[in-house]
């Protein structure tokens, strides 16, 4: 039985998930949740202990002085929570880890039980993949469940990805045998551009989390962090005719697929965006104005937190990337359809910039510096 203590009763409460590595391309999803903290100021009140999940050679802790004294900070996964008041107050229970390299169901199980003693109505797990889209264009997020009722009550794609999984596919599954609703958000990072950080596609699942909870969310910096990143990538591409012309492609595949949407469900949705963040007191850009959409190069370009005024340079279509920040391995299929070349396994993008019907490897986990990887969004 997991006792908490210290810990207030919470008011419909929701469980939001990431995890670094595999199922985390551009680092975009811990980052969300990263940034949920922040603002929130969410406090931690439970760890997993990392004896039980990890293998410490693959994911090796960390020695830093605290005051001239050595500690260490193993890798691990921990839950916070935080109190979200207002009009409709909804408070929030936070988990951000490192995908466990063993004893997965277990590590489920253990985070279900907080789930339970903590009343959680709704447990959300964000990904991200590496995919066929271009950075010039919003970013697709993809809602998919295994339940069919929360798929139609939710407006969300029902699962039918079959392959290889990682924990989010594992958690998510845990979540519908135990009787949990739960949801998975899967942000597609451009393949050619996947080293971390990715604001634009942060903002993005941030974005879609806000309407799948109907919650405002403090998005501080984020957009013009999305901006610029944007203006980087714009410039560091037009540099290279190659990845030039093979960006304009993914545009027009992008455009043509998704004309019908433009004019529909996605205007009515940011519409409902615009007047959830006026009524709330917060940022009051037009719709269509948010970070996931293209800004205005000679505002946005800023120096970034780490002191960068540029993105690491795209690489080339069709090569992979040596270190471990995201090489271009194969993606599971995106219920958002990213993929040009219509490949059941919906891998990242094609090995010749001008053949949009290639696709590349089958699926591979991440290396031991937890780099982001491709993931599989139909089954989580």
């Amino acid at each position: 039985m997991i006792e908490l203590e210290g810990v207030p009763e919470l008011v419909d409460p929701v469980m939001v998930a990431a995890f670094e590595g595999w199922n985390d391309a551009g680092d975009a999803a811990s980052t969300a949740v990263a940034h949920l903290d922040r603002e929130w100021k969410g406090e931690v009140f439970a760890a997993l202990d990392a004896e039980d999940y990890y293998d410490f050679q693959v994911n090796r802790p960390t020695v830093w002085l605290d005051g001239g004294v050595r500690k260490i900070t193993w890798p691990t996964t921990r839950l916070s929570v935080v109190r979200v008041g207002g009009d409709k107050p909804r408070d929030l229970v936070l988990v951000r880890g490192i995908e466990p390299s063993m004893r997965w169901r277990s590590f489920c199980n253990e985070l279900l039980g907080f789930a339970h003693e903590l009343g959680v109505e709704l447990v959300v797990i964000l990904g991200a993949l590496l995919g066929d889209t271009p950075h010039t264009r919003p970013v697709p997020v993809s809602g998919v469940t295994s339940d069919p009722d929360l798929a139609r009550t939710m407006d969300l794609e029902e699962t039918k990805y079959e392959g290889p999984t990682g924990i989010v596919g594992i958690l998510q599954e845990a979540c519908t045998h135990a009787g949990v609703p739960a949801v998975s958000l899967w942000a597609a990072v451009p393949h050619y551009v996947s080293q971390p950080p990715n604001p634009k596609a942060t903002l993005a699942l941030l974005n879609r989390l806000e309407d799948l909870i109907d919650m405002r969310i403090p998005l501080g910096e984020l957009p013009e962090d999305a901006r610029a990143w944007q203006v980087g990538v714009d410039q560091l591409a037009a540099e290279d005719s190659e990845v030039a012309e093979y960006v304009q492609t993914l545009e027009e595949a992008r455009d043509t697929a998704e004309l019908p949407e433009a004019s529909g469900e996605a205007i009515a949705r940011e519409f409902e965006r615009y007047l959830r963040r006026r009524d709330g007191g917060g940022p009051t850009a037009p719709p269509g104005g948010h970070a996931t959409e293209s800004g205005d190069p000679s505002t946005y370009l800023r120096e970034s937190p780490a002191g960068r005024t540029r993105p690491p340079k795209p690489q080339r279509p069709g090569t992979t990337d040596g270190d471990a920040d995201g090489a271009v391995d194969g993606g599971d299929p995106d219920p958002g359809a990213t993929d040009d070349s219509g490949s059941p396994e919906g891998g990242p993008g094609p090995t010749n910039p001008s053949d949009a019907s290639g696709t590349s490897d089958a699926p591979g986990p991440s290396d031991s510096s937890g780099a982001s990887g491709p993931s599989d969004p139909s089954e989580d």
